[in-house]
């Protein structure tokens, strides 16, 4: 996932993989294994669940879906919950946190169905979502579509108000170039809803994000062509992640999703988005986009992508982006001097990893698309 859409709840560093991973609930075995299979991953996140797998038990297709959620070695009682309220649910635990990369590859393991829903622990479908989504993969001509990506907006009600500075704002506000989207009940006067993303996009200085970010619902971008998926509420076809191979565990949290787009991409698979298909989102409620590990992860792996897939000019520029923010806030003092470590840290191990990434990159040469020819998919623009 790119910096925005922000995963699991603050975890903590990865611990050594391999100490166990086991199905604490398994539901009857299904004769056919069901179409889909919807997986969320979470790591001390009791309290998001119910409603996430209340709105997945909800779904339309219930009859063909599957829900997997994978304990990333959670230690607030999550196991103990599901257990009791969550009889119908598959538990997959694993001995240590893998992070949200780590844990979606795990809850992918082993299913045999056509279709992966992936939905934050902090976010919830409509109750046709999965469906609306389905159906854009089974379009006649829609055959090499590998993902597709919902419409997520942000939980609430927002209004846009100007004179506010970061001091000044209510907690749980945004700033836009034009102000501050401030929460407000929902019908009040001004009161919108605001969307998080419509897929991913990658941008030729050296960036992704969500497409679409802040904007105000029914304004956003009409074009169902998008870059990749947005993690957080997005459907896979599991015979192109069986072509490409799954998320990439060492990439544990932020740009995994991008990551797999562009495998997906140079594979010859498409990602779609589709407007009808809505999930909502309390953004910030499972992560903190100020925490030295968000910086960390979201800086080292963004480097890691961009050399991986990128052109060389737009994988230096990332580099040169990067490097120069870490010196100016380490400069300014703009940041809490942790967060500037991480940065830090960040680009002492990109660089470190440079050997294996290059070799890593070197993969497109057996592409069956080039990376020019994806790299004309990437944005010009800020949305």
């Amino acid at each position: 996932m790119t910096g925005n859409f922000c995963r699991l709840k603050t975890p903590a560093p990865p611990a050594a993989v391999g100490s166990g991973v086991s199905r604490a609930t398994s539901p009857a075995v299904r004769p056919v294994p069901a179409a889909v299979r919807a997986v969320v991953v979470s790591w001390n996140g009791k309290d998001l669940l119910p409603s996430c797998l209340d709105s997945l038990l909800a779904q339309t297709v219930a009859a063909d879906l599957e829900v997997v959620v994978v304990d990333n070695a959670s230690q607030d009682g999550t196991a103990a919950m599901l257990a009791q309220r969550y009889p119908a649910v598959t538990v997959v635990a694993s001995g240590t946190n893998l992070g949200f990369a780590g844990g979606a590859d795990l809850g992918v393991a082993g299913f045999a169905g056509r279709f992966i829903a992936l939905l934050n622990n902090d976010a919830t479908f409509a109750v046709d979502a999965i469906e609306q989504m389905v159906s854009v993969m089974q379009e006649p001509g829609n055959e090499r579509v590998g993902a597709v990506t919902a419409k997520i907006l942000l939980a609430g009600t927002y209004r846009l108000e100007q004179g506010l500075t970061k001091a000044t704002a209510p907690t749980g506000s945004f700033q836009r170039d034009d102000g501050w989207l401030v929460p407000a009940a929902a019908g009040s006067r001004g009161a919108i809803r605001v969307v998080n993303s419509t897929g991913s996009i990658v941008r030729r200085r050296g960036a992704g994000t969500d497409r679409d970010w802040l904007r105000a619902d029914g304004e956003e971008s009409r074009d169902a062509e998008v870059f990749g998926f947005c993690g957080g509420a997005a459907l896979l076809r599991k015979t192109a992640l069986d072509g490409v191979g799954g998320f990439d565990p060492e990439l544990f949290l932020y740009y995994e999703d991008t990551d797999l787009s562009w495998r997906l991409r140079s594979g010859g698979w498409t990602v779609r988005y589709c407007q009808p298909a809505v999930a909502r989102h309390l953004h910030a409620a499972s992560s903190d986009s100020a925490s030295p590990l968000f910086r960390y992860y979201n800086t080292r792996n963004s480097l890691i992508v961009f050399a991986r897939h990128a052109p060389v000019a737009v994988a230096v520029g990332s580099f040169g982006r990067q490097l120069v923010g870490g010196m100016l806030a380490g400069l300014r003092r703009s940041e809490p001097r942790a967060v500037t470590g991480a940065r830090i840290r960040a680009l002492t191990a990109f660089v470190r990893r440079l050997p294996r990434t290059s070799r890593e990159r070197a993969r497109w040469r057996t592409s069956v698309v080039s990376r020019a020819e994806v790299a004309r998919l990437l944005s010009n623009g800020r949305r």
